[in-house]
């Protein structure tokens, strides 16, 4: 066992004792007998923090003091008032990006150092910290030639805070999947892996770059969202420059006020933008919480902070497709034949069955507006379902269930009445019309058969040169290879004749 982790886990749960923000005390008419006696108990050795604010309150303090993993626990959290409640909510989004920031002085010691030049002979002015998080902090600065940007310096040290969060992390997880049965289906410790790397990679803002650049060519691609260019002359692995982001800061609560947001239409954005990057295009921003959100009137919403990208394969992007498509038919068993056909439910179990329990969650939930669901008991649903029919996490869809939690969060904040079936159609029937028409399917058989035909001629071709190494210049095609062309165009042809005719 890592002993430094372990040390560290048990100064977690003592700090989380101290502040009353492991089981708070507000919440002791809901716990069963048993939990609330050890509440009552662990509450013996608060200290005098665990009087002071609201739960979320001093979990915030608590989070805020153990590092970047946690904090980035806490911004999850945040954007879920629906289920843990509007004011818990409110007392974590802080966190978001409203940190303390370090000394202007070390940011600009930081910026040379990584750029390997004086920070006078790229930027005109540089400014003091306009937002600090977990990891990095931002500032407002100018370029020579005039363009305002903001650069974004990772915080001292925080290389190694992030290494012996991730240690916990991986402490817990294996502790959780050795002591607790039930949860080894949901692979805590394969999680915390997928968490770390992420963490990783977030810590070079060369990979950030490079993804605000993917994703922005992305998001242009559609009007539901966009992403500030970034300017290449000011990056490096310790610090980040990127357009300035117009717009209001979401993690603002007076920004819901400002006078010409459609809210509607923002939280349909922030819905629409999410699903049309991972099902249209197969990479997406897997941080999209209220700090990462800038919007402006209408309803233009401006994302920040790529430390995070999410990718779906193809196949993945159409089993994801296909499930939501089956939940706007309402077709239950069109969604569990996916699951089956996708490995995510083992095959000795019963498909009906399976279509049932979708519709006993499915239906009472379906066209109704958001604030009339409670997601604690939906959520709580889906667990038991899962359970039953023993559906393991899926490694390449962790980033994109943590993502579309987030989302949806953000868009009930926007707009509490918000339906996200209804904002989801358009996208969803667009992927749909366009990869599963029989044109889209006559371009993959078409893709097979080229393919196909490439194989059986380079058989071909080593068949009757009995596999010889002696290079050939430009080697007509044999016989062989053309009879196998020709068939494998005419059953081609048939093909098409039998979908378009």
């Amino acid at each position: 066992m890592d002993l430094a982790a372990f040390a560290r886990l048990l100064a977690v749960g003592w700090t989380l004792i101290r502040a009353d923000a492991l089981i708070p005390r507000e919440v002791d008419p809901l716990l069963p007998t048993g939990v609330r006696t050890l509440s009552r108990f662990l509450r013996l050795f608060a200290g005098r923090q665990a009087k002071i604010g609201r739960p979320g309150e001093r979990l915030a303090r608590a989070l805020e003091s153990f590092g970047p993993v946690a904090i980035k626990l806490g911004q999850v959290l945040s954007t879920r008032a629906d289920i843990f409640g509007g004011q818990f909510a409110q007392d974590l989004s802080h966190l978001k990006d409203r940190l303390p920031p370090f000394d202007t002085a070390i940011a600009r010691v930081e910026v040379e150092r990584a750029l390997g030049r004086p920070i006078e002979s790229l930027y005109a002015t540089f400014g003091e910290p306009v937002a600090a998080a977990s990891i990095a902090q931002a500032h407002e600065a100018t370029m020579l030639d005039g363009r305002r940007v903001a650069v974004k310096v990772l915080r001292p040290g925080i290389e190694q805070r992030v290494d012996a969060d991730s240690r916990v992390l991986l402490l817990v997880a294996g502790l959780i999947e050795r002591l607790i049965a039930p949860a080894r289906r949901l692979e805590p410790v394969l999680f915390a892996k997928i968490v770390v790397r992420a963490l990783e990679l977030e810590l070079d803002l060369r990979m950030e770059a490079a993804g605000a650049g993917e994703v922005g060519e992305v998001m242009a691609r559609d009007s539901y969202m966009r992403a500030p260019g970034v300017v290449w002359e000011g990056v490096g692995k310790r610090v980040l420059t990127l357009e300035w982001a117009t717009g209001l800061p979401l993690s603002d609560p007076a920004t819901l006020e400002a006078p010409g947001l459609d809210r509607r239409a923002l939280a349909d954005n922030v819905i629409r933008g999410f699903l049309a990057q991972a099902v249209d295009h197969g990479v997406f921003h897997a941080d999209l919480h209220e700090g990462n959100l800038f919007v402006s009137a209408p309803s233009t919403i401006t994302a920040v902070d790529f430390g995070i990208i999410g990718r779906l394969g193809p196949v993945e992007r159409r089993f994801l497709a296909e499930i939501l498509y089956g939940f706007l038919m309402r077709d239950y068993r069109r969604v569990a034949q996916v699951h089956f056909d996708a490995g995510y439910v083992p095959r000795h179990h019963d498909i009906d069955a399976f279509a049932q329990a979708l519709r006993a969650v499915g239906e009472p939930v379906f066209g109704r507006a958001a604030s009339e669901v409670s997601m604690g008991r939906l959520l709580a649903q889906l667990f038991e379902i899962t359970a039953l029919f023993e559906m393991r996490l899926r490694p390449e869809l962790v980033l994109l269930q943590k993502t579309m939690v987030t989302v949806e969060g953000v868009a009930r904040r926007l707009y509490p009445d918000h339906d996200i079936w209804q904002a989801a159609d358009p996208v969803v029937r667009r992927w749909i019309s366009r990869e599963l028409s029989p044109v889209a399917r006559v371009r993959e058989l078409a893709d097979d058969a080229v393919r196909a035909l490439r194989a059986i001629a380079r058989m071909a071709e080593a068949q009757e040169t009995g596999l010889t190494t002696v290079p050939v210049v430009e080697p007509r095609p044999s016989r062989l290879a053309w009879f196998a062309a020709g068939a494998a165009v005419a059953g081609l042809a048939g093909v098409l004749g039998y979908l378009l005719g």
